[in-house]
């Protein structure tokens, strides 16, 4: 295996058009770096699509900017799981690592904590800002003081937790105005004895903790009834009290308590490898980074990893403990070496829970979009094209492939998909699909005809035909082909089927040519493996078509889109989170809360109002490494 940093050289000018056009639309952090390496910039996006894009189109700029961007060689991102990560991680970032163009923020200031003095007899909650100090329980940093606020109103109110300072409280004769308006139980006057006001104290800890669905339920019952009594003024109130709600709850994995580890994830997919690396120093998140590595055949992610940590360490001190997404083979052997580099006890696991487990996913969901970005590269994309063009014994290389796939449940809804790539990868703007009518439910040949037929007619009008025609299919689907062909008189397409082989695993796809020979190239093909990056991404993008048209005939909303998401759960999903705007800012961790509904689940739909989960099989994001 070639080293970590060999597989990293700058290859070519960036092209910030082609990187932001292929970014996912996930919120997140990208960083711009100079030729020499040295960190420009530092920025958060609520779709880091839209927004790297924004700064490489032809608009007014500042001189600070235009000269910013003259010097971007090339860009990485992170992708979060809510807008309030990104957020919270630029800011570790800058602190960190002090980016050129960036504004310093040199205290912890920007940020608010929610502050328990659980020291006292009756303890203070309040907002705080500032170092750690004094003793006591911190909650956050938060990204949104508006909703701390909101939410100690709310915890006054449902606690009646004092907020007064300690000199006020010492001194009071009589209840204060706080008591008067039910926002205090007065504990500074023994209206209420120190174990009712402890067991508040306890109640309201556990709330911070995340451990609030009664109330939250509660509350989405509450709504529920005044909009069904159309009292619509308190259920908006009750929806931002939700919201702000989950504002708070939602724990942001950005700081790693004052820890040292390091996460490594690893994917393997088409004859290539992404390892991401995580790293967290004295609890300060310093981003991740990603590497490919040549993996010579190999595609066991256990075994690339425990091949990666020896040469990543061995030129840096690793830290006291190391996540891997995947356990390798040899871990007592791998522990025993990297202590003796750190010359103290190194910790190597992959069997974890709660917070590093969500370190771990976060890794590995970064490593999957790094690689699919590095997979529609442009110098891996020709490279494979000349390989195709070797197999399949091509005067030149072809500069237009098509690929058409036929999508349907049943015969409901039935949409062709027909995607363009180019010797530099997708051309999206030149997609189409075909809602197909007219034929046999069912019917994925007639399906293919007539979508052939409709695109070949337009193609004699325009002039505008592939070199190479894909379909995904076997022989039957070819037949279809060729007769569409030969019927408008194009004779200059070659057409190739592309049909799963009989386990229907990646890699033994056989391709079936015109003239009726068939050949297997194998997974370690890089022909192959454009071919099936443009199956896969016709499968996709037929898919997507479908489900949006089979939406639209039942009239549903897009959540039961979602599979194992029917009326009774989306009701409790939109309840749960006060509508589908706040159930789109939430993670995935908080969506897991909601009654019914498992972790697997609900990554599913945080994917699917993300688009994560499309755009990491077939358009992904490009992430290069440091």
């Amino acid at each position: 295996m070639a080293s970590p940093n060999d597989s990293n050289a700058h290859e070519a000018e960036f092209d910030g058009k082609l990187f932001a056009r292929e970014l996912t639309t996930a919120p997140g952090v990208y960083r711009m770096f100079a030729a020499d390496g040295s960190l420009l910039y530092v920025g958060k996006a609520s779709s880091l699509r839209s927004r790297v894009s924004s700064y490489f189109v032809a608009t007014e700029r500042s001189p600070r900017q235009r000269a910013m961007l003259a010097q971007v060689s090339r860009m990485e991102v992170t992708v979060t799981r809510t807008e309030g990560e990104a957020l919270l991680l630029e800011n570790q970032l800058i602190k960190a690592l002090r980016p050129r163009y960036n504004v310093l923020l040199l205290d912890d200031k920007s940020y608010p904590y929610i502050y328990v003095s659980t020291e006292d007899a009756f303890p203070r909650i309040s907002l705080y800002r500032g170092a750690r100090t004094l003793p006591g329980r911190y909650f956050g940093p938060y990204p949104n003081v508006g909703a701390v606020r909101e939410t100690l109103n709310i915890i006054h109110k449902v606690f009646k937790l004092r907020s007064c300072e300690d000199s006020i409280f010492h001194n009071r004769s009589r209840p204060c105005l706080q008591y008067q308006i039910g926002r205090c139980s007065a504990p500074c006057v023994g209206l209420i004895s120190a174990t009712a006001y402890r067991a508040n104290v306890e109640r309201a800890l556990l709330f911070l903790d995340g451990h609030n669905d009664v109330l939250l339920d509660a509350l989405g019952k509450d709504m529920e009834r005044a909009s069904e009594a159309l009292e619509f003024e308190r259920a908006a109130v009750l929806r931002d009290q939700i919201a702000h709600l989950r504002a708070m709850q939602a724990r942001q994995y950005v700081e790693g308590d004052r820890a040292d580890l390091d996460v490594l994830a690893c994917k393997v997919e088409l004859g290539m490898a992404c390892v991401v690396v995580l790293s967290f120093r004295g609890g300060l998140n310093l981003g991740t980074h990603s590497y490919f590595p040549q993996i010579s055949g190999s595609d066991e992610p256990g075994e690339v990893l425990e091949a990666f940590l020896t040469q990543y360490y061995a030129n840096r001190s690793p830290p006291p403990e190391v996540i891997l997404s995947h356990a390798g083979e040899d871990g007592e052997l791998t522990e025993r070496l990297l202590g003796e580099r750190r010359g103290g006890r190194v910790q190597v696991k992959s069997a974890v829970r709660g917070e590093r487990a969500r370190y771990r996913d976060w890794a590995m969901q970064n490593a999957s979009i790094a690689l699919a970005g590095r997979i529609g590269s442009q110098a891996t994309q020709r490279a494979r094209v000349v390989a195709l063009q070797a197999l399949l014994g091509l005067d030149t290389a072809p500069q237009r492939i098509e690929c058409f796939d036929i999508s349907h449940t049943m015969g409901e809804a039935t949409v062709a998909s027909c995607v363009v790539f180019d010797a530099d990868g997708p051309v999206r703007g030149q997609y189409r699909r075909f809602n197909i009518t007219g034929i046999t439910p069912g019917d994925d040949y007639a399906a293919m005809h007539q979508a052939l037929e409709r695109r070949f007619r337009r193609a004699l009008e325009e002039g505008v035909c592939p070199d190479l025609l894909l379909i995904d299919g076997g022989k039957g689907q070819v037949a279809q082909a060729r007769a569409v062909l030969d019927d408008l008189g194009i004779n200059d397409v070659m057409l190739v089927g592309v049909a799963k082989g009989v386990a229907r695993r990646a890699g033994e796809e056989t391709l079936i040519l015109d003239d009726g020979r068939s050949c297997h190239p194998g997974s370690d093909s890089p022909a192959l493996h454009l071919v099936a990056q443009v199956r896969d991404e016709a499968h996709r993008f037929a898919i997507t078509g479908h489900r949006g048209r089979r939406a639209k005939t039942r009239k549903t909303s897009r959540l039961e889109d979602i599979p194992g998401i029917g009326p009774r759960r989306r009701a409790m999903l939109l309840r749960h989170f006060g509508g589908l705007a706040e159930l789109k800012r939430a993670g995935a961790e908080e969506i897991a809360r909601v009654e019914g509904v498992s972790h697997a689940l609900a990554q599913r739909i945080w994917q699917a109002l993300h688009g994560v989960a499309d755009e990491v099989t077939s358009s992904p994001t490009q992430t290069d490494t440091p």
